[in-house]
């Protein structure tokens, strides 16, 4: 199984034919019927059990590669920072001098 991610384009391209709203199993059905890659097929089988209602709630659901989600820019992939997986309370980050006063 590959750990790499599709890109929101290759999943909506895959979903091209499907009328909305649609279920995951539906979803992961008509992708195979279009021929999309295991990775798509597997990335959609990570969505939740709701019906998305159109292709804008597949791209927020589907785990893609961030880089290519149309919704986030390039200031936005920046400040993300951090491991993925942590929650921002978790990750570490540098104190500011106002924290460091706070610490006296």
């Amino acid at each position: 199984m590959s750990t790499a991610h599709p890109s929101v384009t290759e999943v909506l391209g895959a979903l091209k034919d499907v009328t909305y709203p649609a279920g995951r199993d539906r979803l992961v059905a008509a992708a195979r019927q279009a021929g999309a890659s295991e990775e798509v097929v597997e990335a959609l089988r990570g969505l939740p059990a709701e019906e998305c209602t159109g292709p804008a709630d597949v791209a927020r659901s589907v785990r893609v590669d961030p880089d290519t989600d149309p919704g986030r820019t390039a200031a936005r992939r920046a400040r993300r920072g951090g491991r993925p997986g942590f929650s921002q309370h978790l990750r570490e980050e540098p104190k500011t001098t106002i924290h460091e006063e706070f610490d006296r």
